[in-house]
């Protein structure tokens, strides 16, 4: 939505927004393209002449601003509409999707098409360094876009993706994932299924061989007219990665016959970039142009990002919720720090972590760190007391593991017991898909104090 938001203002729209909790990066990033934010909802936040409300799928029956749009009969959508409306009729549109990499990915493939003078236009739900903003709705033949298998508003619970006319679609890996708005995984794949059935003849399906899920979706799709490259670790794929080599300053690997080198950590971003490399190839970009591209990429606010130092210890940011993410991140962060103690602070804010959905997968994730802090579940009056994850529960499975394990309310109380256990050379990993009270410039500044 905020990316969103800042193309339209750059086209020359007067755009506002409100949310209920606005903090940084995009924050500071909407107010920097002139954007007006509102920190909660009122019915006199819509413009008195406003043209078009986009209502964001977290929005619902009862919010002011939802009900002073239907009381005032305002023309409203959602924002997958919009860009179905105005900016991918036509187009070649590249959608990547998958329940985690889509960022990563997204970003690799927009910026790969970009150093190739392809013009991409795209939307990211983050914001890549090399590109400076998560979307640009300029005119091109290109439309490179980051595919949400969530619901796209209150009223269409269809999945965002399969408003995106896509012409080539990644499909990274499919787990469990959005507890508030699927059942189950069989709900997440017949998602998966709608959006490849709309795949034209002439488009392709890039899709992890390695990932029963993904092969499954396919087989039960059949017959699926558009072609379809399977792309993994397995010999049986058709492109397949060999000879990785991990080290600190990044990744090595062989995809098919050519070799490539990449700054990012982790097998994970390996096969995130791999699914980058034959989207570009089939669209016609050289491997000397791909191999610059990766060479040059800075990586994504929010994924693995350091946020300073002080006194030795490395602060570490990052977006991860879900278990997979935060076990791949960790080992990643091990290649990265090798020989450094590293400590992992866990809020359970997004909509699957905060309930019991991974009380158990959660423990082993984060029992890959050699210390490990959870916060209070987000948000709880709005999860029912039997159905919330319990992170003293996660903690204690933990400490039977023989790590350090403490529940701490906020921000506040787990800076304030940890800073005593630091020291120099540790590395802090700090996983949430939220603000979490500003928790890395408030531990930076209580170590530099």
């Amino acid at each position: 939505m905020g990316a969103v938001a800042a193309a339209l203002r750059e086209r020359g729209f007067i755009v506002t927004g409100s949310d209920e909790n606005v903090y940084p990066p995009m924050s500071t990033f909407l107010e920097s393209k002139g954007i007006a934010l509102y920190e909660g909802y009122r019915a006199e936040n819509i413009p008195a002449d406003a043209e078009i409300i986009v209502i964001g799928n977290a929005m619902k029956r009862g919010n002011p601003e939802v009900e002073a749009v239907l009381n005032r009969k305002l023309y409203y959508a959602s924002l997958p509409e919009i860009l179905k409306q105005f900016f991918l009729r036509g187009r070649h549109n590249l959608v990547v999707t998958g329940t985690h990499g889509k960022t990563t990915t997204t970003a690799l493939l927009a910026w790969i098409m970009t150093s190739a003078k392809l013009n991409p236009g795209y939307v990211i739900g983050g914001i890549p360094k090399n590109l400076g903003q998560g979307a640009a709705l300029h005119d091109s033949k290109y439309f490179v876009i980051e595919g949400d298998e969530y619901d796209s508003a209150f009223f269409d619970k269809r999945s965002k993706f399969v408003h995106y006319l896509p012409e080539l679609v990644i499909v990274n890996n499919i787990e469990f994932d959005h507890a508030d708005i699927f059942n189950n995984l069989d709900e997440i794949k017949l998602s998966f299924r709608r959006l490849l059935n709309i795949v034209p003849q002439n488009g392709m399906v890039l899709l992890n061989g390695d990932d029963p899920n993904c092969l499954d979706v396919v087989r039960q799709l059949q017959p699926l007219l558009a072609q379809i490259v399977e792309i993994g670790f397995s010999p049986n794929c058709a492109q397949q990665i060999r000879d990785v080599s991990l080290s600190a300053a990044g990744s090595r690997f062989t995809l098919g016959d050519d070799k490539f080198e990449l700054p990012l950590h982790g097998e994970f971003n390996v096969r995130n970039a791999a699914m980058a490399i034959s989207a570009a190839r089939f669209y016609g970009v050289s491997l000397p142009k791909i191999r610059k591209a990766l060479a040059s990429f800075k990586g994504i606010a929010r994924r693995q990002e350091v946020r300073g130092e002080a006194r030795g210890v490395k602060v570490i940011d990052d977006f991860g919720h879900h278990p997979t993410a935060i076990r791949e991140t960790m080992r990643a962060l091990r290649q990265r720090y090798a020989g450094s103690r590293i400590w992992a602070i866990f809020e359970p804010r997004s909509n699957t972590t905060r309930r019991a959905i991974f009380q158990q997968e959660l423990p082993d994730a984060l029992k890959l760190a050699d210390g490990v802090f959870i916060s209070q579940v987000a948000r709880l009056d709005q999860i029912p007391e039997k159905e919330r994850l319990n992170p003293e529960a996660v903690v204690a499975a933990i400490a039977e593991s023989g790590r350090p394990a403490f529940y701490e309310p906020d921000a506040a109380h787990i800076i304030a017991r940890l800073v005593p256990l630091l020291k120099a050379g540790d590395v802090v990993a700090v996983f949430s898909n939220g603000g979490f009270d500003g928790i890395h410039e408030k531990l930076l500044g209580k170590l530099r104090g």
